[in-house]
């Protein structure tokens, strides 16, 4: 081969990169053909979560990249009106006004009664365009035509049978919504799994063990895909990230205060005290039932909190005096001034403050990044990993439990600035849902010191350490919602005191 041929041959192999349309355009074009991200990942071969981040602004390059616009070249002319009906002027839709039923106006019978109009426009939780009114506490428009996240399906006879008049679409939680027959065993994947690996390995049990955490991540993100289908919420991959979210650099930290705690009481009354570390059970997967913003997250300024949002926020903490007897809600911090902090931080606060309890000040709020939020956005998920869990408990199988934990502590430990989960790009739920988990441990103190028991030390999201009856006020057990006993020991003159108890892992 000549010189000349090896340079024709070179410019022959550089195929140049289809163009593809806006991010909006592609999940409408998929949405207006009936298709789930799921269909589409199938016939591409790749995950749900990627056709999910290619419909918010990522692209994709190589063979992919030309397979994926030649489906929606393909799309688009399936979808494309005909030559008439494009020529014909269509009416003008004031969007002030309510959208008109299928049978011209709304219908007598039509579920009103959630829709109110807005004094100004606010972002759909769905879309995140302007919208004029709210369905259910809700930004959201009316007229699915304007709102491309919930596009109508296809005219389909099926459809037209259906003799139903249009109606606003409810922003209804996945986790409240009615289960199809496939999703009777959510966790069925899970046990799948399992056999699987103990079946490539032989029995040999630390073997699969160790193989089935190593793949914990992705299968993790398949059983999420599988338990979205279906879900009211699109899980948007990579939205636009605030600086304060973003690490400075590889080794850096955000600008998130976490409130992790780690106290230790100053002083016990005189004498020797039998103290009992108390562990609890799934820690993060209880968190994972926490107010996760929907959207993109939006910037506001004021001391006003909206609880049907969240977020992060800039506050100044008020001033705690109980630290005799239980730790700052918001952990150890040394320097004084305003401080970002999550969602499930400040409603602490905020309920601390409030006439029940009384033990502060409210939080004094500055600014703030939230968006629509749900606390059920995860909930299908949670509850699959639960029964899992459960089930690997009743029937004493480790493997099993190693398993689903190394499922939900990798899935949140990995869906910030991540190597190892490039799926799902949350750094703010991350933090949310580890915060909410360090909340419910200090809820926990704080139920045991109403309850006469001593808090002798709060450690991370699993530890507390009491003197006194803890099983009048905790259940013990491996569930969930109850404790186990870490370890048991003495304070006072003749011990060292709570410092030789260590911290556990997340379990």
């Amino acid at each position: 081969m000549s010189d000349f041929d090896a340079i024709d041959s070179l410019l022959a192999s550089l195929t140049p990169q289809p163009a593809l349309p806006e991010a909006q355009v592609r999940r409408d074009l998929r949405e207006r053909a009936g298709l789930s991200k799921a269909q589409v990942a199938r016939t591409l071969g790749v995950n749900p979560s990627t056709v999910a981040g290619w419909e918010t602004g990522r692209d994709p390059s190589g063979e992919l990249r030309m397979k994926y616009a030649y489906l929606l070249d393909g799309l688009a002319v399936k979808l494309a009106p005909p030559a008439d009906e494009a020529s014909a002027p269509r009416p003008a839709l004031d969007e002030s006004t309510p959208a008109p039923a299928a049978g011209g106006g709304l219908a007598a019978d039509d579920d009103m009664d959630d829709v109110e109009a807005l004094a100004a426009p606010e972002p759909c939780v769905l879309c995140g365009q302007l919208a004029r009114h709210q369905v259910a506490g809700f930004p959201q428009h009316l007229d699915p035509a304007q709102c491309a996240t919930t596009a109508p399906a296809p005219d389909t006879p099926a459809r037209r049978m259906e003799g139903r008049t249009a109606k606003p679409v409810k922003a209804v939680p996945a986790g409240r919504r009615a289960r199809a027959v496939s999703d009777a065993d959510p966790s069925g994947p899970i046990v799948a799994a399992v056999a699987e690996a103990l079946e490539a390995h032989e029995g040999d049990v630390e073997a699969a063990t160790a193989a089935l955490v190593k793949r914990a991540i992705p299968d993790a993100m398949a059983l999420l895909d599988d338990c979205r289908r279906g879900g009211r919420y699109a899980i948007v991959a990579h939205p636009w990230i605030p600086d304060i979210l973003r690490k400075p650099s590889a080794r850096g930290a955000d600008q998130i205060w976490e409130a992790r705690p780690r106290w230790t009481r100053p002083e016990l009354p005189s004498g020797t005290h039998e103290v009992t570390a108390l562990d609890i059970n799934g820690a993060y997967l209880s968190a994972l039932k926490t107010h996760l913003p929907l959207g993109q997250l939006e910037h506001t300024v004021g001391n006003v909190h909206d609880r049907r949002r969240a977020g992060v926020h800039l506050i100044t903490p008020p001033a705690w005096e109980h630290g005799a007897h239980l730790p700052n809600p918001i952990g150890n911090r040394d320097e004084p001034g305003p401080l970002w902090v999550t969602e499930p931080t400040l409603r602490l606060l905020l309920r601390l403050s409030g006439p029940k309890y009384a033990l502060c000040e409210p939080p004094e709020i500055h600014e703030s990044f939230t968006s629509g939020a749900t606390e059920n956005l995860l909930e299908k998920f949670r509850i699959a990993l639960k029964d899992a869990r459960d089930t690997a408990i009743a029937g004493g199988d480790e493997v099993m439990l190693e398993y689903v934990k190394a499922m939900y502590s990798k899935f949140v430990s990995t869906m910030g600035e991540s190597n190892y989960n490039r799926e799902l790009y949350r750094p703010d739920w991350m933090h949310l849902i580890r915060s909410q988990a360090f909340a419910n441990l200090w809820a926990k103190a704080l139920k045991a010191h109403d309850a006469g028991l001593a808090v002798v030390r709060v450690m991370g999201t699993d530890e507390l350490h009491v003197v006194g009856d803890w099983r009048r006020v905790f259940p013990e057990g491996r569930g969930v919602s109850e404790v186990k006993v870490k370890d048991v020991y003495s304070v006072g003159t003749a011990s060292t005191g709570p410092a030789a108890a260590g911290q556990t892992d997340e379990n």
